[in-house]
């Protein structure tokens, strides 16, 4: 069992930037692909960004060039830095790893007020 807490959620104004971070509680973090979702009310939870073991990335197009995921193995740590937030991109945002089964953190609120 992998126990993932995200932080760093809240209010910013359109165009602003915010920094979410999830850390996992286990001893081989480097083995774990690691992902963001989103969810937003009354719509499915959808992708938002992944980062490979190895550190390869992928982003879904509408936060292309505007988010960047990392990860800090010796922290246990995943990072989302957001720039130029849109009203759109108001969710909630889940941390996910998965080896063979997905772990989920419990979420954390992001509003972009217009």
């Amino acid at each position: 069992q992998v126990q993932l807490v995200e932080s760093g959620g809240g209010l910013v104004q359109s165009g602003g930037s915010l920094r979410l971070s999830c850390t996992a509680s286990t001893n081989i973090f480097s083995a774990y692909a690691m992902a963001w979702y989103r969810q937003a009310p009354g719509k499915q939870r959808e992708l938002v960004a992944a980062i490979s073991r190895g550190g390869n990335t992928n982003y879904a197009d509408p936060v292309k060039g505007r988010f960047t995921m990392s990860r800090d193995n010796a922290k246990n740590t995943v990072y989302l830095q957001m720039n130029s937030l849109k009203p759109e991109d108001t969710a909630v945002y889940y941390c996910n790893a998965r080896r063979v089964v997905d772990f989920w953190g419990q979420g954390t609120q992001v509003t972009v007020s217009s």
